[in-house]
C-alpha cells in the first residue's frame, strides 16, 4: 500500500500519522528538525511544546476543551496518551513536562511498525507522486513551502503574533513572600491543590508594576507590520496599554487564594507561576507572555514580589504564526480545493492551541487514510467538540472575516429550547453541550467502526 506522507512532526503531525497508522496504513512523517530550525523550537524532538505546557482544562463535564480531551482520548490520541505519564500538577488543568511528553510522543512514533520519520525539510510542494499529503507544518512553516502554498491557492499570507512566557528556577522565588496555591483549592489530591506558586501585590506594588511594564522596551518587527495579535495569547505589555486595571481582570485577578502570610490581607492583584515540570524545579509565569527585550524583561518581573532575584531558565519572546483562509480554501474533509492530494491540519488551517491542533490532526489522519482504504468516513457530528471545530474552519466561519480560533461553546449547534430552558445556570448549560457531544461521538465512533468491518 502507498503510504501517506505527513510533513510537519508536531502535535498535529504526530496524531495524524498515528491516527492513520491505526487504521492499518503506512506513513512516511516528515520533520525538518534538526536539519532546519525555527524561531521558536529549541530542540528536535516531536511534538515540542513552545509557548505553554498546559493543555488548559481538562473537565470533560462543563468545559470545551476539556471535553475535546475526552473525545480525542476515545479515538486513540498519542497526545492525551503521552500527557498522563507526563502530567504535573496544575489544578483542574492538564499540564506536562514537555521534555518527558516529548520524548514519550517520538519514541512512540519511532517503535511504531507502520510509521517512517524522515528527517529533512520538504522545501516546496511535495513532490506529484506523494499522492496522499498531510500538510501539518504549523505556525513556523518554512519559507519555500509556505511560498508554495501561496502560489498554489492564490492568497496572500494570513499571520499573527503569538508570544511566549518566561520561565523562572523555583529555588530563586522567594517563598517567604510567595505561596503554593491553586485558585479555589481546585484538586483531588493536595498536590493538585498546591500545583501553582502565587506572588500577590498591593495597591501600591500593582501600580509600579504596570509604570514599569508600561515605560519597558520591546522588539518591534517592522517587516510584519500590520500582522495582528491572537487575543487568546496576548503579551502582558499589551493588555496593560488597554487599560491600568485590564491585568486584574485577567491573569492577574486576585480571586480564590488567601495569602497565608497576611491571611487577613487582600491582595490588590496576584501573579500566578504554573509548575513547569515533573521534578519542580521549574515554573512559567501564568498569562506573561511577552515582546519585551530581554533586559527589560527581568527589571520588569523583579517588581514583583517574590521575583525580585528570580533565576529564569528562558525569557519570553515573540513568534509570527501562519494560517491559511480554511474556510475559503479547504473543503470539508480539510484538503485544498486547489490540488486534492493535499490536506492541511493543525494550526495552519487556523485552529488555536496545542489540543485543537491535534484534534485536528487526528480528522486529517483519519480523512486520508480512509480514502486510501476506499472506506467512507463521515465527519464527525457538529454537536461534539471536534465537528465544531472542523465546521468552523471548514464553512462555519465568514472567509472574510476569519481569525484564529480556540474550542469554545459558542462554535457548537446551539441548544434545543427545552434543554436550555432546563439547565438555568452557566454550568449546568455547559454540562448539557457536554452530555449531547458524547453521545453523538459515541454513535459516530459505532457507525465508523461498523463501515470499516463491512469494508
Amino acid at each position: 500500500m502507498r503510504p501517506i506522507h505527513i510533513v510537519g512532526g508536531g502535535m498535529a503531525g504526530c496524531e495524524a500519522a498515528w491516527a492513520a497508522a491505526s487504521m492499518g496504513v503506512p506513513v512516511v512523517l516528515h520533520e525538518m528538525r534538526p536539519h532546519r530550525g525555527t524561531e521558536a523550537h529549541q530542540t528536535d524532538g516531536l511534538a515540542e511544546l513552545v509557548c505553554s505546557n498546559s493543555f488548559r482544562s481538562d473537565d470533560h463535564e462543563t468545559n470545551a476543551v476539556g471535553l475535546l480531551h475526552e473525545e480525542m482520548r476515545r479515538l486513540g490520541s498519542i497526545m492525551m496518551a503521552a500527557a498522563g505519564p507526563a502530567s504535573v500538577p496544575a489544578g483542574g488543568a492538564l499540564a506536562v513536562d514537555r521534555a518527558v511528553f516529548s520524548a514519550a510522543v517520538t519514541r512512540a512514533i519511532a517503535e511504531h511498525p507502520l510509521i517512517t520519520l524522515e528527517r529533512g525539510e520538504v522545501a516546496g510542494l511535495p513532490p506529484a507522486e506523494w499522492d496522499s499529503v498531510v500538510i501539518a507544518t504549523g505556525p513556523l512553516t518554512s519559507e519555500p513551502l509556505a511560498a508554495a502554498i501561496g502560489g498554489l491557492t492564490g492568497e496572500t499570507s494570513l499571520a499573527f503574533f503569538d508570544a511566549i512566557a518566561p520561565i523562572v528556577y523555583a529555588d530563586s522565588v522567594d517563598l517567604s513572600k510567595a505561596w503554593f496555591q491553586s485558585r479555589y483549592d481546585k484538586g483531588e489530591t493536595e498536590a493538585e491543590r498546591t500545583a501553582y506558586l502565587n506572588c500577590p501585590m498591593s495597591r501600591e506594588q500593582y501600580e509600579g508594576f504596570i509604570d514599569a511594564l508600561l515605560a519597558a522596551e520591546v522588539t518591534e518587527f517592522k517587516e510584519w507590520e500590520g500582522t495582528p495579535y491572537f487575543e487568546g495569547c496576548l503579551p502582558i505589555e499589551v493588555m496593560a496599554a488597554r487599560g491600568r486595571e485590564t491585568l486584574r481582570y485577567g491573569p492577574l485577578k486576585p480571586v480564590g487564594l488567601t495569602n497565608p502570610h497576611q491571611p487577613d490581607v487582600k491582595p490588590h492583584a496576584i501573579v500566578q507561576l504554573r509548575r513547569e515540570n515533573r521534578l519542580g524545579t521549574l515554573y512559567n509565569l501564568v498569562g506573561f507572555q511577552t515582546k519585551m527585550k530581554y533586559g527589560a524583561q527581568a527589571a520588569v518581573f523583579a517588581k514583583i514580589p517574590g521575583l525580585e532575584n528570580a533565576r529564569f531558565a528562558r525569557l519570553g519572546g515573540i513568534h509570527r504564526n501562519t494560517f491559511l483562509n480554511a474556510p475559503r480554501l479547504l473543503d470539508g474533509e480539510m484538503r485544498l480545493k486547489a490540488d486534492p492530494r493535499l490536506r492541511f491540519a493543525g494550526q495552519i488551517t487556523g485552529v488555536e492551541g496545542y489540543v485543537e491542533s491535534g484534534a485536528m490532526g487526528i480528522l486529517a489522519g483519519r480523512f486520508a487514510a480512509a480514502e486510501r482504504l476506499g472506506r467512507p468516513c463521515p465527519p464527525p457530528p457538529a454537536e461534539t467538540a471536534l465537528g465544531a471545530l472542523l465546521g468552523h474552519i471548514t464553512g462555519g466561519a465568514e472567509a472574510e472575516t476569519f481569525q484564529p480560533m480556540n474550542v469554545n461553546f459558542g462554535l457548537f449547534p446551539p441548544l434545543e429550547e427545552d434543554i436550555r430552558k432546563g439547565r438555568k445556570g452557566k454550568r449546568e448549560r455547559a454540562r448539557a453541550y457536554t452530555e449531547r457531544a458524547k453521545s453523538a461521538l459515541a454513535a459516530w465512533i459505532a457507525a465508523s467502526e461498523g463501515a470499516a468491518s463491512a469494508a
